[in-house]
């Protein structure tokens, strides 16, 4: 039976993302969040104005979104309640959040070089995705006292990277739902996949490549085009 219920959120599971971004003075800052989705090459990430990598990003334009698989889940929760703001926000400070300069020891992680974006990628993350930012928008601006305190970016992919080992057998472009087993979060807690798929699914019919962007060709273009500047 249904019943009227009014949480106070309504993260009903979704999987997690460590953002990777550039600060002020050229360190890198690593930031965990779960409020994520995904259409194309293109992702929506949801994430608090005062936060370190909302200033970030709009200040550089880019970043990475590192996707640990569940085997990760120990480097996600040690950044779980850090923030590189400095001070912290009275928000964040009221639910426990400490300052930490150097993310990438915190989480115990090692910093590797991006190819099209200043923003390191996180070694030990299964899947790692090179982004720039294309749009910012308010959340809940009609508000007057939540305006500026949400804001979702769209990001646009520029470079994947992903563990061979994740890869369907003979097809180098197609992550294998098997092999992946991402990192959820569902209200503040930590969950993985079943094991294997629940049941078999209609809509894998389609084949993959029909859903292909044209964000794929663009992504090839700037890459070239920037190999050619570095060449010239």
């Amino acid at each position: 039976m249904h019943v009227p219920s009014e949480p106070a959120i309504l993260y009903f599971g979704t999987p997690v993302v460590v953002i990777g971004t550039v600060n002020e003075d050229g360190t890198p800052n690593l930031a965990p969040m779960s409020s994520v989705f995904w259409l194309g090459w293109r992702a929506m990430l949801g994430l608090g104005g005062a936060s370190q990598t909302a200033q970030n990003l709009r200040r550089t334009g880019e970043c990475v979104l590192n996707l640990p698989s569940a085997a990760e889940v120990d480097g996600v929760n040690r950044l779980a309640l850090t923030t590189g703001a400095d001070p912290v926000p009275a928000m964040k400070l009221a639910r426990g959040y400490r300052h930490v300069k150097d993310k990438f020891s915190a989480a115990r992680w090692t910093a590797m070089e991006s190819e099209t974006v200043a923003a390191p990628r996180a070694l030990q993350c299964p899947v790692q995705l090179e982004a720039v930012v294309e749009a910012c928008h308010g959340i809940a601006d009609d508000d007057a006292a939540m305006r500026g305190r949400l804001l979702s970016f769209e990001v646009r992919i520029r470079r994947v990277h992903v563990e061979q080992r994740l890869l369907q057998d003979g097809d180098a472009n197609r992550i294998d739902p098997d092999k992946w087993r991402p990192l959820i979060m569902s209200f503040q807690k930590f969950y993985g996949l079943e094991p294997a798929q629940l049941h078999a699914s209609s809509l894998a019919q389609i084949p993959e490549q029909m859903y292909r962007s044209k964000d794929v060709d663009r992504a090839r273009e700037e890459r070239s085009t920037a190999r050619q500047q570095v060449a010239g």
